[in-house]
């Protein structure tokens, strides 16, 4: 009877436990809910990063401070700095346009005229769906007025809260530092609290770690050659605000399904409409066979077969993503997917009932 109190005591102090770690655990998570951002972001750089810094050690030998120093700066110099810079344009530019479009200096239903009077062939569908031509224009121009109005708005949001902006940066960047030096200590003091078993844990760790940094590697860096590729002839040819559709036509690029051609094929038809066919012809190639094929060509290099998410899965994660976390949706949903996939690959591996009767058989 004593035994039975005693077990029933020490069940109940675990149970109890359990509670308060997962609570604890849960407004630990609420307290750094405000940045998100920043630790988000410091966490996909060193991932992404840690390649390089395995080479450094190999090469350096036991210097984590100095190794880690080292690839901060590196990314630092290849990603961080660069994307700012772009931005800075890309809001630059947005700004600009917002102020042209208000002033009447940029007149986007005077652009719709011209390309009606040009095609007017194309009047033939629209008017299958029922959208006339003042409609049109009206819905053309809003659109227009207010995609260059965000980016204005955020010029002055950025002005206004450049120290928060800042402070964001530099936190990401002193985060990164520690997780390059002290990230496989972090892992290791993990895969220790989480009871999953070793084996199983390797597996996780391991899938996970592969699959999140080829989705993310892939991802970005494809969309960051299409935009750049898209923005390059966007100048050549000199139309207007390059960066500004450069960035456009990245962001797109992240979405299966919908790419870069949605900016790049309008400007096209545009083109072959006001009379520079030439322009219009050189466009298009372009498009199809170097913004097109950079993506068939990178993405089986930066993410390989084996761990390339499907089409479908992306499209879904990567919407879920953006309306659930906005701007951070881009990265965060494809990974929450790949962790996705990984937990059930180890489910259909180690608890299958079915699987297991059959290897005992």
């Amino acid at each position: 009877m004593t035994n039975q109190w005693i077990h029933t005591g020490s069940s109940l102090q675990r149970y109890f436990f359990l509670l308060l770690l997962m609570l604890v655990s849960l407004l630990f998570f609420y307290l750094l809910k405000p940045l998100f951002t920043p630790v988000f972001w410091a966490c996909v750089i060193s991932l992404l990063f840690y390649p390089f810094q395995t080479k450094l050690q190999r090469r350096w030998g036991s210097r984590p401070n100095l190794i880690a120093l080292t690839t901060l700066l590196l990314c630092s110099v290849v990603a961080v700095i660069p994307i700012l810079l772009l931005l800075a344009s890309f809001v630059r530019e947005g700004a600009i346009l917002y102020e042209k479009i208000d002033s009447g200096e940029i007149d986007p239903e005077a652009y719709v005229d011209r390309l009606q009077s040009a095609l007017p062939l194309l009047q033939r569908p629209l008017d299958w769906f029922g959208v006339g031509a003042d409609s049109l224009k009206e819905h053309i121009s809003s659109g227009a007025l207010a995609a260059s109005g965000f980016a204005a708005e955020n010029v002055f949001s950025l002005g206004q809260s450049t120290f928060k902006f800042f402070l964001s940066l530099a936190l990401m960047l002193y985060l990164t530092f520690f997780l390059l030096r002290d990230g496989s200590r972090l892992v290791d003091l993990v895969a220790r609290a989480l009871p999953l078993g070793k084996e199983r844990e390797r597996l996780l760790f391991s899938k996970f770690v592969k699959v999140s940094r080829a989705t993310v590697k892939g991802n970005l860096v494809v969309a960051l050659v299409q935009g750049t590729l898209g923005g390059i002839i966007f100048w050549i040819l000199g139309i207007y605000a390059p960066v500004l559709w450069a960035v456009g036509m990245a962001m797109l690029s992240l979405i299966p399904a919908v790419g870069a051609g949605v900016i790049w094929l309008p400007f096209s038809i545009y083109l072959f409409a006001i009379g520079e066919v030439s322009s219009a012809v050189v466009l298009v190639l372009y498009g199809v066979l170097v913004i097109g094929l950079a993506d068939n060509i990178l993405r089986p290099i930066l993410v390989g077969r084996d761990t390339k998410l499907p089409d479908w899965l992306v499209l879904l994660s990567t919407l879920g993503g953006l309306m659930t976390f906005g701007i951070n949706g881009f990265v965060v949903g494809p990974l929450i997917a790949a962790l996705f996939l990984v937990f059930w690959q180890i489910f259909s591996r180690d608890f299958n009932v079915d699987g297991l009767q059959d290897e005992q058989e």
